[in-house]
């Protein structure tokens, strides 16, 4: 865990001590920084790698659960994985919040 913590890019550094670096948190692959526009696209590949990421994360934690009743996998994998699927879950959730809060702040503008 702390190994994690010490490889986060310097972006990360910038937010505030409870909060968490969003990629890392739905296991998405770091995105490559573009010199000038960005490609057409490229915001929806993020949410879809995000999307896809907790719903690895949710899957991985559901069966860890299901092989810990029958006692193939330890506790503490579990434990590890549900967290894991907690914090992804919070993460999208967040997204979803600033997202849906930035569109009804553009709708409210006056034209």
């Amino acid at each position: 865990m702390i190994d994690k913590i010490s490889g986060l890019s310097g972006l990360s550094g910038l937010a505030g001590p409870g909060e968490t670096d969003m990629a890392s948190a739905a296991s998405m692959p770091a995105m490559p920084a573009v010199a000038g526009a960005q490609q057409p696209g490229s915001f929806a590949e993020t949410l879809k790698n995000l999307g896809e990421g907790v719903v690895t994360n949710l899957k991985t934690a559901e069966s860890h659960s299901f092989a810990a009743i029958k006692g193939e996998v330890p506790t503490r994998e579990v434990v590890d994985a549900i967290m894991a699927a907690e914090q992804s879950l919070q993460t999208a959730v967040a997204i979803r919040d600033k997202m849906v809060t930035a569109y009804l702040e553009i709708a409210r503008m006056q034209i």
